[in-house]
């Protein structure tokens, strides 16, 4: 998350700028200006999950899994791989989400020492009702133009 609600004005940048002969202040702009609106819309995303009994980590295992339809399921170094947590979180989470009813796990064909993370008809219909209001979130946020937090 990014913290900081009140960003520094352009004559608080190109005051900067003058101290420091190397800062692009456009870029520095653009990139706090950015760096505020993903934390908003992190944080309606969070809110949303929550209310649905998630964690945006949990929602981003269900979806690389759906995301992959002709495979029969990940590994969890796989599913590690394809997101920014660590392979303990990844195996954590697993542990939860299979707990909750919306994953299961089948013997690797390649390795039967390993398993493959599948989503139970049940992840499957969790995912299916979380989608549409996940999209609209991100396509009304992304609609908001007005304002630093737009």
């Amino acid at each position: 998350m990014f913290f900081l609600k009140d960003l520094p004005t352009r004559q608080m940048l190109q005051r900067y700028g003058a101290c420091y002969p190397g800062m692009n202040t456009e870029a520095v702009a653009a990139a706090l200006n950015l760096l505020r609106r993903g934390s908003l819309l992190m944080r309606e995303l969070e809110a949303y999950f929550t209310a649905h009994a998630l964690s945006q980590t949990r929602f981003l295992v269900l979806i690389v899994i759906d995301r992959e339809p002709d495979r029969e399921g990940l590994l969890a170094s796989e599913i590690a791989d394809r997101l920014d947590v660590s392979r303990p979180v990844v195996t954590d989470t697993v542990k939860a989400l299979a707990a909750a009813g919306l994953l299961d796990s089948v013997p690797a064909v390649e390795d039967g020492r390993a398993k493959r993370i599948t989503l139970t008809a049940r992840g499957q219909a969790v995912l299916a009702d979380l989608l549409p209001g996940y999209f609209a979130i991100i396509g009304a946020f992304m609609a908001r133009t007005d304002g630093p937090g737009a």
